[in-house]
């Protein structure tokens, strides 16, 4: 599931700018990767004041920081239009300039990340999370449907230690 996180001054965003942000990094994740809008996770770190430095001077206290986990397989064009509609959807949500928000994306190997109960998918197999579930389930083992937005709901899964 790419992760992204998104570190500001603590209440530079309004809770409408974040509604904002999610949409916006959902959709271009959805529309530049193919991945489903349910595996895409947003997460807000509001920073204190007084804890935020760039070359040893506080940050603006505009700076917004987003930071993407991905699965690594995708292209350099993906990334490349991923950081750049990231970039300037953040920047006008929040009326910030595109100086003041940074975009880093980072490749994590499909075999280095275990989420639902296992090892993810290759990019391009992400129904594989749900298709063909493992039989050890704790509880009973159900069928799952998923439309595009929701998140599946799966049974924990004991993975072999």
């Amino acid at each position: 599931m790419p992760t992204y996180a998104c570190s500001t001054a603590a209440g530079r965003l309004t809770p409408a700018q974040k509604t904002d942000i999610v949409r916006c990094i959902s959709t271009v994740h959805h529309e530049e990767t193919g991945a489903p809008r349910y595996l895409v996770q947003v997460i807000f770190y509001e920073v204190a004041s007084g804890n935020h430095y760039i070359a040893g001077e506080l940050a603006r206290p505009d700076q917004i920081w987003i930071r993407g986990d991905l699965r690594s397989g995708r292209t350099e064009e993906q990334k490349g239009k991923i950081l750049r509609r990231i970039l300037q959807g953040v920047a006008k949500s929040t009326a910030a300039a595109e100086e003041a928000v940074w975009v880093y994306l980072s490749d994590i190997p499909a075999t280095n990340i275990v989420e639902y109960g296992r090892v993810l998918p290759l990019p391009g197999n992400e129904d594989a999370l749900v298709r063909g579930a493992p039989r050890s389930f704790e509880g009973e083992a159900g069928t799952t449907s998923l439309t595009e937005n929701s998140a599946p709901t799966l049974p924990l899964v004991r993975m072999n230690q």
